[in-house]
């Protein structure tokens, strides 16, 4: 027992080397950017001026996102840039703790591994992904969002099982917590921060997922609104101005754009993509997120209905940064989770062989370094200075490589049926065997 323990904390120290070594090797220097304008632009509110005037020194950037978000970023008001930065990166690192934690107690107990080891080695690892050290490095607030989200699976699964022991034992406040009746609130939330989450919401009514989907759609309007009633010039302003102003964050063409509106402009060698090649290729990669998250619904697999659905958003926005790519964590668990459901499914069958899962361990594996390497910052190119294809089809197929594995992703991320042991809402979904992986 002694020895397990240690070979478990050397597999930890391990994880934490290989990102203390990787994060700084294939990342790039921060400064907490991103929060720097958000906290310029809370405080110039909060001196009386107007909030999307505002444009950060020596950069054409204002803050972007609906009022909501600026209402809950005026605590930062009261501190520091920098200071306003590492609060953001310690709710951060919690918040992928927690996400972590609700993907990988599950595996981890179905394969009688210690949860302290697993999450305590997943950590560093995660961390060390081009999405969560842009988060942490820029001030961003993905991670925070993405544990909102993750947030409504959880209620949906203690709303399947009744809550367990813990709803039974507390008072009603308890219960009704424990009961997961507010699933769709953190989604509800995070798109009234930002509004790209809302694929969300139109996924659970593709999904026939009624209740889960009115609560959402209630917490955003109410969030909104409550917004409104505040702040109802920069209401007005926000969802009849500046949400149509794509160009206040950048052109589609540069590199850290890696939604399939980047790839286009990139191929064309142009600021934009073009508007109907665009428009037609974003509407084919939602139906076919959606389509494959309802599948995944009614297989019994919330997590990957929920990944495909995050991978979609960020396929057909028109801005995705690095460090919208959250969903790629999830993505990465779930194959190698059916890796190692599959090789237990042979094993119980009597066959052993050490080629079985070796297709979905290798995806895993492949697609971890692909977003740890990042090789979109080794062929940088910036219009009208130099062309996309100054480096030849390598350079293409670099500067686009993150975009083109959350499209393959979409399309490929197979589905574990059965794995979150709970009835499906609205689609009559009976628990399968937790064995298979699609």
């Amino acid at each position: 027992m002694r020895w397990h323990r240690r070979r478990e904390v050397w597999l930890i120290a391990a994880a934490a080397v290989f990102a203390a070594i990787a994060t700084p090797m294939f990342g790039r220097r921060y400064s907490f950017f991103d929060m720097r304008i958000y906290h310029g632009a809370v405080e110039w509110w909060l001196d009386g001026n107007e909030l999307y005037s505002f444009i950060a020194p020596n950069t054409t950037l204002g803050f972007t996102y609906p009022p909501f978000a600026a209402l809950a970023m005026l605590p930062m008001g009261g501190m520091s840039p920098v200071t306003a930065g590492w609060v953001n990166v310690i709710a951060s690192v919690a918040a992928l703790a927690f996400v972590l934690a609700v993907m990988l107690v599950p595996i981890a107990d179905r394969c009688g591994w210690p949860r302290w080891a697993v999450i305590g080695a997943a950590m560093p690892l995660a961390l060390a992904l081009e999405p969560s050290r842009e988060t942490l490095g820029f001030g961003q607030v993905n991670l925070l969002l993405f544990a909102l989200i993750v947030a409504d699976l959880v209620a949906l699964r203690w709303r399947a099982t009744g809550g367990g022991a813990s709803a039974r034992s507390g008072g009603r406040l308890a219960r009704w917590f424990y009961s997961g009746a507010w699933a769709g609130a953190g989604i509800g939330l995070a798109t009234a921060v930002k509004l790209t989450p809302g694929l969300f919401i139109l996924y659970l009514i593709f999904a026939r997922q009624w209740r889960t989907a009115a609560v959402a759609s209630g917490t955003f309007a109410g969030a909104s609104l409550a917004a409104a009633v505040v702040a109802p010039r920069e209401s007005w302003l926000f969802f009849t101005d500046v949400l149509w102003q794509t160009d206040r964050v950048g052109a589609a063409d540069f590199t850290p754009n890696q939604a399939l509106s980047g790839i286009l402009a990139r191929l064309h060698d142009s600021p934009e993509a073009p508007t109907l090649l665009w428009l037609a290729f974003a509407a084919l990669s939602c139906a076919v997120g959606l389509s494959r998250a309802v599948s995944a619904h009614r297989e019994g697999d919330e997590l990957t209905a929920f990944t495909l659905v995050g991978l979609a958003s960020t396929v057909i926005s028109p801005i995705s940064w690095t460090h919208h790519l959250v969903f790629v964590i999830p993505a990465v668990v779930i194959l190698m989770d059916t890796a190692l459901r599959r090789r237990a499914a042979h094993r119980r069958l009597g066959v052993v062989s050490s080629l079985t899962g070796l297709r979905h361990a290798s995806a895993a594996v492949a697609i971890y370094l692909l977003f740890v390497l990042s090789p979109i910052w080794w062929v940088r190119h910036r219009l009208p200075e130099g062309s996309h294809y100054d480096s030849g089809l390598w350079g293409v197929l670099a500067e686009n490589s993150l975009a083109l594995g959350v499209i393959l992703l979409m399309a490929l991320l197979p589905w574990r049926s059965g794995a979150d042991h709970f009835r499906a809402e609205g689609l009559g979904y009976a628990n399968r065997a937790v064995t298979s992986g699609r």
